[in-house]
């Protein structure tokens, strides 16, 4: 139950950053051409992503549902800080509307993903260690 849950919240969260730069990329055409295109390739990821966490509980899903809106983050702190070749409009600019939708769900699509990666990636061994632990304490008590 709880994979199928968090499979759904990263897709449609995954849906929305798909959606989030489909708004704002008609400006990004004009303005730095560029980015526009790596917006579509973001766009594309992240629906692809979505449709397999649909499908599966995938491991490189799991990775592409953090890499993706991480990358997004990042790229979205360099736009405001030193700003990237051919675009140095937006420095400074924290407070855009869609910028702040965009964070809000790229973080929250780490923070998910990013747990279920681990849980698969830790989770088991350390479940199976506290069963050890318990284990081991029964039979000292006895």
């Amino acid at each position: 139950m709880r994979d199928g849950v968090a499979r759904a919240v990263v897709s449609v969260g995954l849906a929305g950053v798909a959606l989030i730069h489909l708004l704002d990329a008609p400006s990004k055409f004009s303005e730095t051409p560029y980015l526009g295109w790596m917006y579509i390739l973001l766009m594309v990821g992240a629906l692809a992503t979505a449709f397999a966490l649909v499908r599966a509980s995938w491991s490189a899903a799991w990775a592409a549902a953090v890499l993706l809106p991480a990358g997004a983050i990042v790229g979205f702190v360099l736009t405001r800080t030193t700003g990237l070749p051919q675009a140095s409009g937006d420095i400074g600019n924290w407070s855009e509307p869609l910028g702040m939708a965009s964070l809000l769900v790229e973080g929250t699509l780490v923070a998910v993903a990013g747990h279920v990666l681990f849980e698969r990636a830790f989770g088991s061994s350390r479940a199976g260690a506290a069963v050890r632990q318990d284990s081991r304490r029964q039979t000292v008590a006895a």
